[in-house]
């Protein structure tokens, strides 16, 4: 039972901070944390807080062009401007790399 005990404070805490860090997000950078996050889940999307912005809107605009195909995100990045996917981008690596974009 001791030992069960930090690990339920920490878990606790941690989901704390992760609903404090979305509730902080925009509509679209919460949607996309939907799939994407905010913790990595082995096999499934990959985590979008572990991104530079960078990597994100090279992502998007590959998956906007049908560089790069998928199931669902060549549909989805094709309903953003540059200036969204950039916007968006910056926010998430933000909040998830702790720099400024």
């Amino acid at each position: 039972m001791k030992r069960a005990l930090p690990w339920a404070a920490a878990f606790l805490l941690l989901g704390a901070v992760t609903v404090h860090a979305q509730a902080m997000l925009s509509p679209s950078a919460e949607a996309c944390l939907s799939c994407h996050g905010p913790l990595p889940r082995p096999g499934a999307f990959p985590p979008l807080l572990t991104l530079d912005a960078d990597a994100t809107i090279s992502a998007m605009v590959a998956f906007r062009s049908g560089a790069r195909t998928g199931t669902i995100m060549n549909r989805i990045a094709k309903g953003y401007t540059d200036e969204e996917i950039r916007a968006i981008a910056e926010e998430l690596a933000q909040i998830g790399l702790g720099t400024k974009p």
